[in-house]
């Protein structure tokens, strides 16, 4: 799949998923700008969440899958934020939005992609956020309570500055997002190593 049929997947699994809100503002599914491709080394846990995706996910991992060599994978980042181990087994792809190939100034809509073992720690930003994971468990935190298992279909939302973390096991994890307000582009606030 190509990012228009990948932003058309993810409009489609937040319908499925009850998450209407985090549709409002999408800008029409179209390319309206060239964006060179790069892959990270995270992309290869694909093939495994294709393997344990849902059945009403698993064509939308399955063409992210078929689609990563294509696309721009970005980390916010670097070794001395998290460790290079933790940069291994993380990335991103942005759809929509201010450096994807759908230009959008109010809405970025992409995929998140961690590996098995993966700990996310505590971070927050300004944009209000919607995730839908799609394929593999992880747990999630947000603000001071407890981790907590997620499975795909279930939308987690972080308004303004929550701050979240969230934690893969044995599988990957695969999650749509949606940010809204503030910079689109800028990295969030590390807030705690928890």
């Amino acid at each position: 799949m190509d990012a228009v049929e990948l932003a058309a997947g993810v409009r489609a699994a937040f319908l499925a998923a009850g998450a209407e809100e985090a549709l409002a503002g999408w800008p029409a599914l179209h390319m309206t700008r060239a964006v060179g491709p790069s892959v990270l080394p995270v992309c290869a846990v694909l093939d495994a969440a294709v393997a344990g995706a849902p059945d009403a996910f698993a064509p939308l991992v399955a063409g992210l899958r078929d689609g990563a060599a294509g696309l721009r994978w970005g980390q916010t980042y670097g070794v001395a934020d998290f460790g290079a181990d933790f940069l291994q087994g993380y990335g991103w792809t942005e759809l929509i939005g201010l450096r994807g190939p759908i230009a959008s100034k109010t809405v970025a809509v992409g995929f998140l992609v961690l590996g098995p073992g993966v700990a996310y720690p505590p971070h927050a930003h300004e944009a209000t956020e919607v995730y839908l994971p799609v394929s593999g468990v992880a747990e999630w935190q947000r603000g001071d309570g407890p981790y907590a298992p997620v499975l795909p279909g279930e939308a987690i939302r972080h308004p303004s500055w929550m701050p979240h973390a969230m934690r893969t096991g044995a599988k990957p994890l695969v999650a749509a997002y949606v940010w809204r307000g503030g910079d689109l582009a800028a990295k969030s606030r590390i807030v705690g190593m928890g």
